[in-house]
């Protein structure tokens, strides 16, 4: 095509309508959209949310957390009455739906927490060693900021996607069946781990790709605490109405606890204030 600053005006226009191509080169810039009347809007231009294949490794900037993009599906929640190693609280089971999403690959690390809050609250320091001492309340300050800085939606995984992550399919005891002799291969505990978090990821991954599901640290997550799972949503949204107490959801065990509360089902909580150094957290990301 003729330069457009050489055409007359009659051309000029001809060119343009005939040329729906540059007429939207012409309207739209990054971050704007033309309106139906041709205008230059103001507004920005809307995320489209595009399907992202499961087993994908999300990373949105140098220093976030790589995220892994689980399936939807759905799953049985909570634990049978065939063992002694259950609790009332992880009762009834249940069938809970859920949304495709992102979860972090590995807990999140000192290193990604200092690179958004500027300090390293954890008692057993080191880059690569989960980040504890923080709260359930800190954690909503990492997140804000983080979201601020990516454009992205971060939160915590809710209990139920929790659990669907670490069971990645199973309904054994563990994500890797119920042999018990098998734990160490996969988990940071109070029999292997010399009573301190280690380095992330140097276990064996359960089979969604995600490390340190069981051990290493209390992982919080967004839901409070109730007795049991009776009322508890399936649709696989957080449950956080009707709650017991000013209490949230713990997930995973850690370094010090014995293996029979690293079961996939086990649940515990703690007030959302608390700061403990055998306690962090894994994030997710709404696709």
């Amino acid at each position: 095509m003729k330069s457009l600053a050489r055409l007359s005006p009659s051309l000029l226009v001809l060119a343009l309508l005939t040329a729906p191509s540059v007429w939207g080169q012409i309207l739209t810039g990054k971050g704007f959209t033309a309106d139906p009347n041709g205008y230059r809007s103001d507004e920005p231009v809307p995320r489209q949310q595009q399907e992202v294949a499961p087993g994908t490794i999300i990373k949105d900037c140098p220093e976030c957390p790589e995220m892994v993009v689980l399936p939807g599906g759905s799953f049985v929640m909570g634990a049978d009455h065939s063992s002694d190693r259950t609790s009332a609280s992880e009762f009834p089971q249940h069938r809970v739906q859920i949304q495709s999403f992102a979860i972090g690959k590995y807990e999140v690390t000192q290193e990604q927490w200092f690179a958004v809050m500027g300090n390293n609250p954890s008692y057993y320091k080191g880059r690569t060693l989960p980040v504890e001492q923080v709260s359930w309340e800190d954690i909503q300050e990492f997140i804000a900021k983080l979201n601020q800085k990516t454009g992205q939606r971060y939160r915590l995984p809710n209990e139920a996607e929790w659990e669907y992550a670490a069971r990645a399919g199973t309904t054994t005891e563990w994500s890797f069946g119920n042999d018990e002799s098998k734990l160490g291969d996969y988990a940071w505990y109070d029999r292997n781990s010399g009573r301190k978090t280690q380095a992330v990821g140097q276990k064996l991954p359960n089979a969604f790709g995600l490390f340190d599901v069981h051990g290493n640290v209390w992982e919080w997550t967004q839901d409070c605490w109730h007795e049991d799972y009776s009322g508890a949503p399936t649709d696989g949204s957080a449950w956080t109405s009707g709650c017991t107490r000013n209490r949230r959801m713990l997930r995973g065990g850690s370094y010090y606890i014995s293996q029979s509360v690293l079961r996939s089902a086990d649940r515990n909580w703690f007030s959302p204030n608390t700061r403990s150094n055998f306690v962090g957290f894994r994030i997710a990301r709404t696709l």
